[in-house]
């Protein structure tokens, strides 16, 4: 098995073209989400508040955290972890998915007393969240045309519930984690 720090230059390649990677629409396997009830939760990593048209254009913030999360090797880091699974929090959002919002990634623990130097706590809130399966592919693709496919059902009125803006979140499972070549699950907080 390849260490993660054999594809740090790769990672820093990727990472930095992302914005400029035509995205595709398909987003899902299946049109309808379920829907899960989730408790409430915590992820610690690091963050940082970025905008969606940032996001689009080629002053991304989200790409470069990425790559500092793999520089760094954040995930060895954080104490009291439930699993070695990648979370991407979407939270504090100013005004919906068109203002600013912080972005943290890191991982789910037990635990939200230990924080290291660095880093954040976020609470992923108790509630409903609607669970969307992205394609498999590289990571620089498929986040980015999952997120683009829930906006634009929720655009079109298809996403069949109401956003709630407090949290959204993003799993990669860490055991099976390949930027080339991933799936994540979103979750999308609904009323």
């Amino acid at each position: 098995m390849k260490s993660r720090k054999q594809y740090l230059p790769l990672l820093a390649l990727i990472l930095f073209t992302f914005a400029a990677i035509p995205q595709t629409k398909t987003t899902t396997q299946a049109t309808t989400p379920k829907v899960v009830p989730q408790a409430e939760f915590f992820v610690v990593g690091i963050e940082a508040r970025t905008t969606a048209a940032k996001e689009t254009s080629d002053q991304g913030i989200i790409p470069q955290q990425w790559q500092k999360f793999m520089r760094e090797a954040t995930l060895q880091k954080i104490p009291n972890k439930v699993d070695q699974n990648i979370y991407v929090v979407y939270t504090d959002f100013a005004d919906r998915r068109y203002g600013e919002y912080a972005v943290v990634i890191g991982a789910r623990v037990t635990d939200k007393s230990q924080v290291p130097a660095g880093m954040v706590v976020k609470t992923v809130p108790a509630g409903k969240y609607a669970v969307f399966q992205t394609e498999k592919g590289p990571l620089w693709q498929v986040a980015p045309a999952g997120w683009q496919g829930v906006a634009d059902s929720e655009d079109k009125g298809t996403l069949g519930y109401i956003r709630t803006y407090k949290a959204d979140y993003e799993v990669y499972s860490g055991a099976a984690f390949d930027l080339r070549n991933l799936q994540a699950e979103l979750f999308v907080g609904v009323k």
